[in-house]
């Protein structure tokens, strides 16, 4: 758990993050988001200490960060950022093992950590162990990337805007790896961004930050319902707000009895996905399988469109 207490930063008479406090769920992905110069990647910074705060404290599970060594501190955080950061002179293995060899840890423990971490993200071990970070493509840096920064097992993972220099496609495989892996090790993840889309796809809350200043922190269906000020209303999106509510939910909420025919849609995929098939297919219904493969029901675009509006 994070417990961020009041956390300031002024440089001189410049205020850039302006009393800021929230706690952070273990386990959980909180995601950070506001305009340039909203102070969400100082705040981010101040976590593992690449920044110092004015005034205030941040404590991890309870232990002040204050009060631990700054290098100490970053080995016991992982740490990923937009451009991945990788060493351009080391091999993909060697890039996620630099912490373990601080650590100290025994080469072949070493050497299972790395194929594990490689396999996990779908990166063959013998494949792409010896390469170096020219031959990756954009979408294995990040792997990579991430790769690295879970390397020492770390319970809190910072990100900050890790996503922001792929295309759409390998973004959204990217964003889905990420949650597969934070499952997978139950890591707590911060990460920074400025976009609404990519916070609401993986937050359990969001902090929405303007001028240094904490505006609104919730999850994401309380947010939507009730945007904290105007500010907050905008960054949702008056047209967008329909599809981020269909997005929370599965299919699995909205099946409705009734016939339906074509190619049948999955129960946990996403409402908006499901209401993109419909449109895209131009049916006003389609059958709904179960993980058996067995038709439960029907989804219709009526339904979905009442579920889009909210209450």
């Amino acid at each position: 758990m994070i417990e961020i207490d009041g956390i300031s930063k002024a440089y001189g008479d410049v205020t850039v993050v302006d009393n800021v406090s929230m706690t952070v769920d273990a386990g959980s992905v909180t995601v950070i988001v506001g305009t340039s110069g909203s102070g969400k990647t100082t705040l981010l910074r101040m976590i593992n200490r690449l920044v110092e705060p004015t005034k205030g404290a941040i404590r991890i599970d309870g232990e002040d960060n204050g009060a631990i060594a700054p290098h100490e501190l970053r080995r016991r955080i992982g740490y990923a950022i937009q451009g991945h950061g990788l060493f351009p002179h080391r091999t993909v293995a060697d890039n996620i093992a630099t912490v373990p060899k601080l650590l100290g840890w025994p080469q072949e423990r070493i050497k299972a950590r790395v194929e594990e971490l490689l396999k996990l993200f779908q990166l063959d071990p013998t494949s792409f162990g010896p390469r170096f970070p020219h031959e990756l493509s954009g979408g294995q840096s990040q792997r990579v990337g991430v790769a690295r920064a879970l390397a020492a097992e770390p319970n809190l993972l910072l990100m900050d805007e890790p996503f922001g220099a792929l295309d759409p496609v390998i973004r959204a495989k990217a964003q889905d790896d990420l949650l597969a892996i934070q499952k997978h090790f139950g890591t707590t993840i911060i990460l920074v961004t400025h976009d609404m889309e990519e916070a609401f796809g993986l937050a359990d809350k969001i902090a929405v930050m303007d001028g240094g200043r904490l505006l609104q922190y919730a999850t994401p269906a309380e947010m939507l319902a009730n945007p904290a000020t105007d500010f907050v209303a905008s960054l949702i999106g008056t047209a967008e707000r329909p599809f981020r509510l269909l997005s929370l939910n599965r299919v699995e909420a909205a099946i409705e009895t009734g016939p339906a025919e074509g190619a049948a849609i999955a129960s946990d995929i996403s409402q908006r996905d499901a209401l993109a098939e419909l449109l895209w297919s131009g049916r006003s219904a389609l059958p709904v399988t179960d993980r058996d493969g067995a038709v439960i029901g029907r989804v219709t675009v009526d339904g979905l469109l009442k579920r889009a509006r909210p209450e």
